[in-house]
This record gives structure tokens, C-alpha cells and sequence, in this order.
């Protein structure tokens, strides 16, 4: 009896050991997870209250609730309190941002953002009725047909501007250096999503203007650039016009950024997860497109088009001209939820070739000119004074013409032809006089001529 009672308190002792070495591998191992249970058992506890509060409103609210309705703006709060990017979308939502991959859709024609918890305009879109009637990237828009845009989510501000084609409705525009808010009454349209547009500017010189990332867009500027570089006189230098440009598909800047580059990192994005961090990388083809490049950018030019400007500023591939762009710097991804609802958040940031992140910052441009079309526009709507217009030798009554005139002039007539062959393959939708008068773009003309002239001096 008294060994029996010896074995079972040695069990008893050893049984202690055992737990004991057991508890001290068990809590060192937890130390390493503390955190993240800790944070794991604070967000239960913080459901739980959810949970509470959403039963004590369903109870004894002073009017009937509709639990399932707080629950999405719960929801809705959460994911928008991340960055203005991130967003829950009911089902109409959600079916909003398919539009936006499809060919057209009705409305008034702005890509909007949420900046500084304003809805403010990226940039309007060229020949839609925001465009015509002068709205401006950077104008905050503060209500929808008399409908303050404070509450409203980024969705639900589109969903209110969109609408069927004839359909009027009212923005109310505050815009920097304005003094009163201005209402502007616009007529929906059926808005068009074309990605490019081109037109040769002068003989052997392009111009390629994309307004946005599409699925199909780098094979559009590729077409394109074999009609400009097809033409009677070799290209010798192109002008890309990002300028207005919201973005769109990241795999679309990529491929962009490729065409004119042949090797080296295009663009890399960095998340909080190795899934979500990748580089995009630039292949050598067959195609020889050497010619120098100026690229026009302005403060609405964000996310892919900053990406193209990023890449080919950093390999020094182009020349970046115009003003600081927006500074869209991250990544969303889209995932599809139960009941049709959608779920857009922001998954990383990306940076350019040399290690640049441009979130909030922009793409800074190697040459800054302002945009002064509507200045200049006003000034030529104005009677010259004498003095503004000096008289010139070819002024005169009967002044002489110089030698091979009618020669020259017939070169000249044949070069206008080219160009105007050139526009109408590309579409006929380029307004070259408009062009003419464009600050930004004439300056880019210059530096291409220029450096055509200095390489051909002996």
C-alpha cells in the first residue's frame, strides 16, 4: 500500500514537471503570437459591442430600424475611414464601376476623387458636356442638384451625375480664386471611353494624346504609332498628352510604359503581403522607336498615367513638361461579395524605376509650363491694337517675294496635305488650330525641333 502511495505521488510530481515544461514551451510560443491574439481578442470584444449596440437600436430606437441597412452603413463607415480609394459598394455600385469598363455610359463626363474628404474633379473629359461648360480639374464640387455632397459616398455622387442621355441636372462648383459658388446646369450624354487620339502636329513630328488606361489601350498606341511613323516624312520626335488623364488598368500603363522602353523596371508595387508585391519589367521587341518623347502632364493626370510619366522620366527616355500631376499613388483591388454587393480597397502602393513613391506628391515635371490656352483664347478674341500687330516687309503693297516663292509655296501646300491626310487616318478627332494655340504642347514642339536642329549641326 505505501509503494502504491510512493508511485502515485511521484506520478503526481512528475505530472507537475511535465505540465510545468509544458506551460513554460506553450507561453514562450505565445509571447511571439501575443500581439496578434491580443488584437485578434480586442477585435471580438469590439464585435460583441457591435453587436450590443445594433440590438439595443433594433429594441428601443424611438422609430423601427432597419438592422440590415445599419449593418452596410456600418460597413461603409469601416472601409471608408481607410483612404478615399477604399469603398463598400451595394449592388448599383457595383454595377457602376462595371460601366466604367464597357464602351460608353450616360452622364456629364468628370472622373471625381475624394480629396481632403472633398469630392473634387480629376479631370473632365474632352467634348462631354462637364468639358464644354469649363469645368476644371481641381473644382470641388459641393452639390448635386441642390443635394450637399458632404455625406455622400464617392458611388453614390456618380451614381447621382450619371443618368439617361437628355437628362439635365446641377453641380455647384466652388473653384480657387472664384469669390461665389457657381451652379452649372449640364445635359447628360452618352460619354465615350476612346483611349487615343493622334494627329501629326508638323511634318515628321506626332502627337499622341490618351485619355485613359483601357483594356485594349496599349494596342490602340501601337496602331497609332504606325500610322504617324508610316508617314511621308520619318518621325523624328512625339509628343504623348497625359495631361487630364485619371488612369485606369495598371497592367495597361505597363504595357504603355513598354512600347518605348527596352529593358529595365517600369513600375513596382509594395504591400503589406508578399501576394501584393510585384515589378513590372520592360522587354526588348523588334519595333525601333528611338525618337525622342516630351510628355505633357497636369494636376489631372493620376495613377497609370503617372506611372507612364514615372517610368519614362526615371530611364530618361522622355521629357516630362506641363505641371505636378495629382499623386494617386496606390493600388486597389476589386473583389465581388454575397448578394451582389463589391468591395474596392486599396492593397499597395507603387513606385517608380528609381524607388519614387509619388502618393500625394505627383510626378514633379523636368520642365514646368502652365496651361494658358483660355488666356491666350481671349487675348486672339481681342482687336489687335497697332502696336500689338508690328507691320513686317510682307505686309507692304507690292512687296517682292522671295526667290522660288511658288516653290516653296507648293512644298508647304504638299507638307499641309500630308498632315492633313495624317489627321483624318487618325480619326479626324484631333482639333490641330486648338493645338496651335496650346501653350504646353507648342512649347514641346519647340523642344523637339530643337534637338532635331542641334543633332544635325556639323
Amino acid at each position: 500500500m505505501r509503494n502504491r502511495k510512493l508511485l502515485a505521488s511521484m506520478a503526481r510530481s512528475w505530472l507537475s514537471v511535465v505540465i510545468t515544461v509544458f506551460m513554460v514551451i506553450v507561453v514562450g510560443g505565445y509571447e511571439q503570437l501575443s500581439i496578434a491574439e491580443n488584437d485578434r481578442e480586442k477585435t471580438y470584444e469590439s464585435l460583441k459591442l457591435f453587436t450590443d449596440v445594433l440590438q439595443e437600436l433594433e429594441d428601443n430606437y424611438v422609430d423601427e430600424v432597419d438592422g440590415e441597412a445599419l449593418i452596410h452603413s456600418a460597413i461603409k463607415g469601416m472601409v471608408g475611414s481607410l483612404d478615399p480609394h477604399s469603398t463598400f459598394m451595394p449592388p448599383e455600385a457595383f454595377d457602376e464601376l462595371q460601366d466604367d469598363t464597357k464602351g460608353e455610359f450616360g452622364g456629364i463626363g468628370i472622373v471625381i476623387s475624394i480629396k481632403n474628404g472633398l469630392l473634387t474633379v480629376v479631370s473632365p473629359i474632352e467634348g462631354t458636356p462637364a468639358y464644354k461648360a469649363g469645368i476644371k480639374a481641381g473644382d470641388i464640387i459641393i452639390k448635386i442638384d441642390g443635394e450637399s455632397t458632404a455625406d455622400l459616398a464617392l458611388w453614390e455622387s456618380v451614381k447621382k451625375m450619371r443618368g439617361t442621355r437628355g437628362e439635365s441636372v446641377v453641380i455647384t462648383i466652388v473653384r480657387e480664386g472664384v469669390p461665389d459658388p457657381v451652379d452649372y446646369e449640364l445635359v447628360r450624354d452618352i460619354i465615350p471611353m476612346n483611349s487615343v487620339r493622334s494627329a501629326t502636329i508638323h511634318p515628321g513630328y506626332g502627337y499622341l494624346w490618351v485619355t485613359n488606361f483601357r483594356n485594349n489601350t496599349s494596342d490602340e498606341i501601337k496602331e497609332k504609332l504606325d500610322i504617324l511613323e508610316s508617314g511621308q516624312v520619318p518621325l523624328k520626335g512625339l509628343i504623348l498628352d497625359l495631361r487630364n488623364n485619371p488612369g485606369g488598368l495598371l497592367s495597361q500603363a505597363a504595357d504603355v510604359s513598354d512600347i518605348f522602353l527596352e529593358k529595365g523596371v517600369i513600375v513596382s508595387i509594395k504591400g503589406r503581403f508578399e501576394q501584393h508585391t510585384e515589378a513590372f519589367e520592360a522587354h526588348k521587341t523588334k519595333d525601333d522607336r528611338k525618337y525622342p518623347l516630351v510628355v505633357l502632364i497636369n494636376s489631372g493626370s493620376a495613377s497609370a498615367s503617372e506611372i507612364v510619366a514615372g517610368a519614362l522620366q526615371d530611364h530618361k527616355r522622355a521629357l516630362i513638361l506641363g505641371t505636378t500631376s495629382f499623386g494617386k499613388g496606390s493600388v486597389q483591388s476589386v473583389r465581388p461579395l454575397r448578394d451582389g454587393f463589391g468591395l474596392k480597397y486599396t492593397i499597395a502602393r507603387y513606385y517608380t524605376p528609381n524607388g519614387r513613391s509619388i502618393q500625394a506628391q505627383g510626378i514633379i515635371p523636368d520642365i514646368e509650363v502652365p496651361f494658358s490656352l483660355e488666356e491666350v483664347a481671349e487675348k486672339e478674341e481681342k482687336e489687335l491694337s497697332p502696336m500689338e500687330r508690328m507691320l513686317r516687309e510682307k505686309d507692304l503693297k507690292n512687296h517682292l517675294e522671295p526667290e522660288n516663292a511658288q516653290k516653296n509655296k507648293k512644298k508647304l501646300q504638299e507638307e499641309k496635305e500630308n498632315q492633313d491626310s495624317d489627321e483624318t487616318t487618325s480619326g479626324g478627332l484631333i482639333d490641330i488650330e486648338k493645338l496651335k494655340r496650346d501653350t504646353q504642347v507648342q512649347r514641346a514642339l519647340d523642344l523637339l525641333i530643337g534637338y532635331d536642329l542641334f543633332n544635325s549641326l556639323d
